[in-house]
């Protein structure tokens, strides 16, 4: 398993993959010092993220290999479907996934999301409209939403 370290606009970023995909995007409450070398594994990764923060790419193509449950990778699946600039509620993400009652579970899942940013669970919100918890911090999840909004809000001064 190959890491590499990378500075965004909220904090550190750690990557871990393999030849097999990108396995892991967290975001650190700690600093670490950026990797100088990235290892070619995440290479693709390092650079898209980057494209990503700079208001320059809206999808993701890599490769990925998150460890989880069946279930939890069709949650993981299901949320890259969530187009860039849009929220759904866990209540219909549990919908389109076929089972109202699963909510609970499909939250869980979304917690577990093992890759920040890529498959994008910050694109989860409460059924009315709150920014519920989010493993980053809200904090985060209000940045990457307001990131990713069509209509960019203008300073007054």
């Amino acid at each position: 398993m190959e890491t590499a370290y990378i500075q965004t606009p909220l904090g550190t970023a750690k990557l871990e993959g393999d030849e097999n995909g990108l396995s892991a995007i967290s975001v650190l409450n700690r600093e670490e010092p950026t990797t100088t070398v990235v290892p070619e594994v995440l290479e693709d990764a390092v650079y898209q993220l980057q494209e990503y923060f700079a208001g320059e790419r809206q999808v993701f193509e890599l490769e990925l290999d998150p460890q989880g449950t069946d279930f939890q990778k069709g949650v993981w699946r299901a949320l890259r479907n969530i187009p860039y600039g849009k929220t759904i509620s866990y209540l219909d993400l549990s919908k389109r996934l076929g089972d109202v009652k699963a909510i609970r579970a499909v939250a869980s899942a979304n917690g577990r999301n093992p890759l920040w940013i890529v498959v994008p669970c910050h694109r989860v919100i409460g059924s009315d409209g709150s920014l519920t918890g989010y493993a980053g911090g809200l904090h985060r999840k209000k940045w990457l939403l307001e990131h990713e909004s069509p209509a960019k809000q203008q300073s007054l001064f």
